[in-house]
């Protein structure tokens, strides 16, 4: 199975079924599933933010959007009924690390309660082939070195915490319920994705880097930044979704092969800094663009995280292949080009095609 390059012909008219399509990533997914002739399903919050990437890209006109919460079971299970999909892409998450400190009861209900709701109602339901429920780097327990997948799962914060508590529920469900042996599991593989710190057009999050960068550049005042000698595994958002869909089809295909954890990184040897990732931006963005230390008192973030991505380049032929510079103008070119009015569902599809051209140029002899 060649995956170096996602073709359309897998998806085109499968039912998919992704949490969380209101979102930064699940709206990117789902616009790339959309693009691919994917029966797109879609469950999750409205909108956290305006403008956003769900808005934007006119996605509600092309999928069925179930506007629920991940935390209500019965929902859930209606849509599973409902629309019977094959695979599952689960992004719905509370994805923030500050908010995590202020709300971190909300925090666990969503990221633990909202996955154990989801697996149970596809335990109950059947029919679902492959479940990706994507986690994050910091579901590891901090260290300098890259992580492997077999590397001990922490978090000091409640939302690191819950993601490793997230990957704990994907375990035992796979284990007690979605066992190649046991066939009340249906037929269902799953495997979790832990990725890096994805950046590119579409987020506006509060307290994330790239948004943050992106107000305080454009309204001409400097960005004040709380750990600028934070390291981070930056990526652009379309690489680790390119893992997804690969991991989401080898799951569809082969099963229990691939039911396991999975890193999906710009690769363990390669560090970049908060200060080094935000000069390069502030260079490329122009006038208006700087950022200074923000010296009053924050909460505890890990100060260095790596992601080692050799078991994906190995096993699923997947590679990084945006370096941060490209990464980093892309993100730029989308917002500039939001910024100017232009058709944000053509620049958003124009992305994914010179993405999916990066791919096919690396599998070319």
């Amino acid at each position: 199975m060649e995956n170096l390059v996602i073709t359309p012909a897998f998806w085109q008219d499968r039912r998919v079924l992704v949490t969380g399509h209101t979102g930064f990533k699940g709206g990117w997914l789902a616009l790339w599933l959309q693009t691919m002739g994917a029966r797109v399903i879609g469950l999750a919050l409205p909108p956290a933010t305006q403008p956003n990437l769900f808005e934007i890209t006119g996605l509600a006109g092309r999928m069925v959007s179930i506007l629920a919460d991940i935390r209500d079971r019965d929902a859930l299970t209606a849509a599973l009924a409902s629309h019977r999909p094959e695979v599952v892409f689960h992004l719905a998450a509370q994805a923030l690390v500050l908010p995590s400190y202020s709300r971190p009861a909300e925090t666990y209900a969503s990221n633990v309660m909202g996955t154990v709701n989801l697996l149970d109602a596809i335990r109950h339901t059947g029919g679902v082939r492959s479940v990706v429920i994507v986690s994050s780097d910091k579901c590891y327990q901090p260290r300098a070195a890259a992580c492997n997948e077999s590397d001990p799962l922490g978090g000091a914060d409640p939302y690191s915490s819950s993601k490793a508590c997230t990957e704990l529920v994907a375990a035992a469900y796979r284990a007690s319920f979605f066992n190649s042996n046991d066939h009340a599991g249906h037929g269902t593989a799953l495997a979790t994705a832990r990725a890096g710190n994805a950046i590119g057009g579409g987020d506006w999050s509060a307290g994330r880097l790239i948004p943050d960068a992106v107000r305080a550049f454009a309204g001409g005042r400097p960005l004040l930044v709380r750990h600028p000698e934070a390291i981070r595994p930056w990526q652009h958002v379309l690489e680790p979704l390119a893992g997804y869909l690969i991991l989401g089809e080898c799951l569809y295909r082969q099963g229990a092969r691939f039911a396991e954890a999975w890193n999906f990184g710009p690769g363990g040897d390669i560090s970049h800094s908060v200060a080094d990732l935000l000069t390069k931006m502030a260079r490329m963005w122009g006038v208006g663009a700087t950022w200074r230390r923000d010296d009053t008192a924050h909460p505890h973030e890990a100060p260095c995280l790596r992601l080692a991505v050799t078991k994906a380049a190995q096993a699923l032929q997947w590679h990084p292949r945006w370096p941060l510079a490209t990464a980093l103008q892309m993100t730029v070119d989308w917002y500039r080009a939001h910024l100017d009015g232009q058709d944000m569902v053509a620049v958003s599809r124009q992305q994914i095609a010179r993405y999916c051209e990066s791919l096919r140029d690396a599998a070319r002899p």
